[in-house]
């Protein structure tokens, strides 16, 4: 009986594991397996019957009176006013006429376009499902590899779950109880390092062979043409936006709370300028956005309920336990950890990802030294967030249940393979392998800011 109770916590993860792939809603799982392990520990009489109102006192503590998470639904709303408000198709248009000239001139515009929209809507579905809407065809009518100008959309799209203001961010921010600016900082460097990563991976790939991405010899349409006016009008309003919001936040001027509010007013008065604001978009923005903020909190309340009881059990002693045992040392229980989330990405979403192993691992990782390689010890949990954010954003695309893929295939031309998806996202898996392990070195490029900045 002894040997059993001393196991509880680890059966707990053993009975998760396939109920997960039940496909039953994960927020009932987690929740269901708390609550069952804590019945059995209740029934061997390892623990009190009134403990079950700490589980209840922690999920409101946690989750209903988290002021931060207004934040969330606010941006989700800001994402999707803005997917309805024909930003983004301008400013594909105008890089388009800067880039024409340029071999894969369309598959950096498109990358760059991805930027800027993540730091404008951050949602995922919004971005990836727009941009190939608007780009995917042109692309495949300008003669572009399909692999190629796919794997470009998919990866260029996921940027909003990394770069500020990301809904992720602001969830781990919750969940390691630490400052969301500090973690939206933490994520600008390796997010731009990215981003170059991918640049130079498509202007290598079309120097070398230029038929992948051709550039378009000579332009069909006089109107296109560069003008002070055309890139004010496209670039100014989203730039005012994410000036208002992230601004705000760096500045100290706003909390995340408040700068997500001005962000969803900004998103309305962009619409309202496009003449694109009706009380049909905003009944369907508002629908959207009530939908899924509803499904993310209902996962906050089922993994808050799992991972107290995993602490009750004991679960994270065991877990040091078993790493002193082991003698993995710390790094060998980051890259064992890192390579863990990689592997459960080709499975489940960051969200399900995210809110079972911070709760149960990040308290694990605190307690681990770095020695001097993290030069700032207080934001050792800023870089360990950090990883985890670029590790998880290969969730989206790596088979078979990356989100990205199936966004994509779902709005592509027929003629768009699911075969040429996967092909497309390979190297710029890649490239998210190569960033993690160069943040594994080198934590600066995730802390200098922060550190900058007084965090």
């Amino acid at each position: 009986m002894e040997t059993l109770i001393d196991l509880l916590p680890i059966l707990m993860f053993v009975a998760l594991i396939p109920l997960l792939f039940s496909g039953f809603p994960v927020a009932f799982v987690l929740g269901g397996v708390g609550l069952t392990f804590w019945l059995i520990a209740v029934g061997v009489g390892i623990e009190n019957p009134n403990s079950f109102f700490l589980v209840i006192s922690r999920i409101f503590g946690g989750v209903v009176n988290k002021l931060v998470l207004v934040a969330i639904p606010m941006f989700i709303f800001m994402g999707t006013m803005l997917e309805k408000s024909g930003v983004a198709r301008d400013l594909l248009n105008t890089l388009q006429i800067i880039t024409r000239r340029i071999p894969g001139g369309l598959a950096l515009s498109v990358t760059m376009l991805g930027v800027i929209l993540a730091a404008t809507t951050g949602i995922i579905g919004a971005s990836v499902v727009m941009m190939t809407l608007l780009a995917l065809p042109v692309m495949l009518e300008r003669g572009y590899d399909t692999p190629l100008a796919t794997g470009t959309i998919a990866a260029s799209g996921t940027l909003g779950i990394l770069l500020p203001p990301s809904i992720m961010l602001v969830v781990m921010a919750d969940l390691l109880s630490t400052s969301a600016g500090t973690l939206f900082l933490a994520a600008i460097g390796p997010g731009m390092f990215l981003v170059v990563l991918y640049l130079l991976y498509i202007l290598i790939t079309t120097w070398r062979n230029p038929d992948r991405a051709p550039a378009l010899e000579k332009s069909t349409n006089s109107s296109e043409t560069i003008s002070i006016k055309l890139i004010l009008k496209s670039f100014l309003p989203p730039l005012v936006l994410i000036i208002l919001v992230l601004g705000s936040i760096f500045g100290g001027i706003a909390t995340p709370t408040e700068a997500s509010g001005v962000g969803a007013f900004g998103a309305l008065v962009l619409a309202a300028a496009n003449r694109k604001l009706s009380f049909k978009t905003l009944s369907n923005v508002v629908e959207q956005s009530a939908l899924t903020t509803t499904m993310l909190f209902g996962l906050f309340v089922g993994a808050t309920a799992f991972s107290y009881v995993f602490a009750l059990l004991g679960g994270h002693d065991i877990i040091l336990e078993v790493i002193s045992a082991t003698g993995a040392g710390p790094w060998g229980v980051l890259i064992v950890l890192m390579l863990a989330v990689f592997l459960l990405g080709f499975f489940f979403d960051w969200i399900e990802i995210t809110l079972i192993i911070l709760p149960v691992f990040a308290p694990v990782i605190a307690a681990l030294d770095f020695g001097s390689h993290v030069d700032n010890p207080g934001l050792m949990i800023a870089w360990f967030a950090t990883l985890m954010a670029v590790n998880l954003q290969t969730s989206f695309l790596t088979p078979p249940f990356g989100f990205a893929l199936f966004y994509m295939k779902g709005a592509a031309p027929k003629s768009v393979k699911l075969k040429d998806i996967y092909k497309g996202i390979i190297p710029f898996v890649l490239l998210q392998i190569l960033c993690l392990g160069i943040l594994m070195a080198w934590p600066k490029l995730a802390l200098w800011l922060p550190a900058y900045m007084g965090h």
